[in-house]
């Protein structure tokens, strides 16, 4: 569930993912605010006052453009994850299911997570964000996942190496870590594994 640059444009969940989503932000941002703008103007030069309904078409019409904005404006908020740590970390996924570049937002505090790797009932990150409250991004997430059915232990590392560490583990004991869980499929997703299922939630969550 990866992307190595250049290859095509990245998803949400991989590498470069949050270069693309910019450039893409940025046009659609532009084309919403153009559009109203084009409108208004036009009926201004047409009917020589502002006193229209094409003055209300408009301003209503910046309503999503306003809404685009400022999901613009979060996402250039989030730093990009350094390909350096992307390539230790895929060369260390081996067969685990991974994301990558994740702007994980709450009400009360957001941070960047770099990568997340998810096996049976573990979903283990790593940040290299330096504001990060590792506390209540593992616990917010958890009670996340907790309330879509998944019964899962959050832990995030600020370090690499332990966490390129934490990978070989749970690679080395992937079987054993998926043993036994009881999954029944989500009738909108059919095609999702559990796995899958649990990282779809997790992206819910991030710009």
């Amino acid at each position: 569930m990866s992307t190595q640059p250049g290859k095509r444009k990245a998803r949400k969940g991989e590498y470069g993912y949050t270069r693309a989503e910019r450039k893409r932000r940025l046009l659609v941002t532009a084309v919403l605010f153009a559009v109203p703008l084009l409108i208004f103007f036009t009926a201004f030069l047409y009917f020589k006052t502002r006193l229209t309904v094409w003055t209300v078409v408009a301003t209503v019409g910046c309503l999503p453009a306003c809404k685009s904005m400022v999901n613009l404006i979060m996402l250039f908020r989030s730093p990009f994850m350094d390909e350096n740590s992307y390539r230790q970390i895929a060369a260390h996924s081996g067969e685990l299911l991974m994301s990558y570049e994740m702007y994980m937002t709450f009400y009360e505090k957001s941070a960047f997570i770099d990568a997340f790797a998810i096996c049976g009932n573990l979903v283990v990150g790593y940040s290299s964000d330096p504001n990060i409250d590792i506390a209540f991004m593992e616990t917010e997430a958890q009670k996340i996942l907790k309330g879509n059915g998944f019964r899962t232990t959050v832990k995030i590392f600020k370090d690499l190496g332990p966490y390129l560490e934490r990978l070989d583990s749970m690679n080395a004991h992937r079987e054993s870590l998926e043993e036994g869980i009881r999954f029944r499929p989500d009738e909108r997703y059919p095609e999702l594994s559990r796995n899958e299922l649990i990282r779809h939630t997790i992206l819910a969550i991030c710009l």
